[in-house]
């Protein structure tokens, strides 16, 4: 049970309205359901799921190892605990575009991205990417704009050609992504202010950022983002990074210490994640459960 208000279809058509707004959209990455409501509670404007993260949380590479059914389902389990929209990365379309487009759709995503790598892909800020053919990435294109069933699923076409072919074959291949009827496009690792600008320059529909840590891309503040005209900023996979170095820490504490006592201000406190889960809206009249005090347990 979560106690959301709005339907995908809702979801999907605020998403729509607020890209039209030309404000800048921030989506930070969720790394499982209760990181979507609290970025939700925070006040962002959607919620990213990374496949990288979906491979991570596995303890595997991303290199196309996951499935169109562990992505969907993880996915669904996300958007459906937030009234956010929230776009899911669809890597290259797991052998069928149209068939992934219709059951993260099912789902009630508002969007996914689709790659122009080969199916063997990996991380977009890695070096020796390989990419498919123009043409072969349209077609993906033209699969998935078919599929859909409601007009503002948003599909979105990244390409990592900068890395590969340079920024004018980025161009062109912007340019053919349009055509065949992306609704947004992602150019992924750019470098800095002037390629994010020359990208702009060139697109004619909305655009996406990548602020990933770590990566190829000079890491942009917001202002300057919407400033370069930009739509909507991800931050894949800091989430999980947060969690994850603060979980090593913490481990090696223990580890060390012998106990947990020096580290309690790095946790999360009960009252809270009672809060965040939203603990008191599961009482009934016939059964209170929140029958217990957290005095004492902060």
């Amino acid at each position: 049970m979560h106690f959301t208000k709005k339907n995908a279809a809702v979801k999907r058509a605020d998403f729509v309205k607020a890209l039209n707004s030309k404000k800048l959209l921030r989506f930070p990455g969720a790394y499982n359901p209760l990181c979507a409501k609290l970025i939700a509670e925070i006040g962002f404007d959607g919620v990213y799921i990374s496949g990288a993260v979906l491979s991570n949380d596995l303890g595997i590479p991303d290199i196309g190892l996951t499935s169109l059914d562990y992505v969907s389902n993880r996915s669904e389990q996300i958007t459906k605990v937030t009234d956010l929209p929230t776009i899911v990365d669809a890597d290259t379309g797991f052998g069928d575009c149209g068939k992934t487009i219709q059951t993260l759709e099912a789902k009630g995503l508002a969007g996914c991205h689709l790659e122009d790598q080969v199916p063997e892909k990996r991380c977009g800020h890695l070096d020796n990417k390989e990419l498919v053919s123009r043409d072969e990435m349209v077609k993906r294109i033209k699969d998935a704009v078919k599929a859909r069933k409601d007009k503002n699923f948003i599909i979105i076409a990244r390409t990592d050609a900068n890395a590969v072919e340079g920024l004018e074959k980025t161009l062109d291949r912007i340019k053919a992504y349009e055509d065949a009827g992306a609704d947004m496009i992602f150019p992924e690792a750019m470098k800095d202010e002037k390629e994010f600008e020359t990208v702009r320059k060139t697109a004619k529909t909305f655009l996406l950022s990548n602020m990933t840590e770590f990566g190829k891309s000079k890491l942009l503040r917001k202002e300057e983002l919407e400033s370069l005209g930009y739509n909507l900023v991800i931050y894949p996979v800091s989430t999980q990074r947060l969690a994850m170095k603060n979980v090593e820490d913490g481990l090696k504490s223990i580890f060390n210490e012998g106990h947990q006592n020096g580290i309690l201000d790095k946790m999360q406190t009960r009252k809270r994640l009672y809060e965040l889960v939203e603990y008191e809206k599961y009482n009934t009249p016939e059964k209170k459960i929140t029958d217990f005090s957290t005095e004492g347990h902060e």
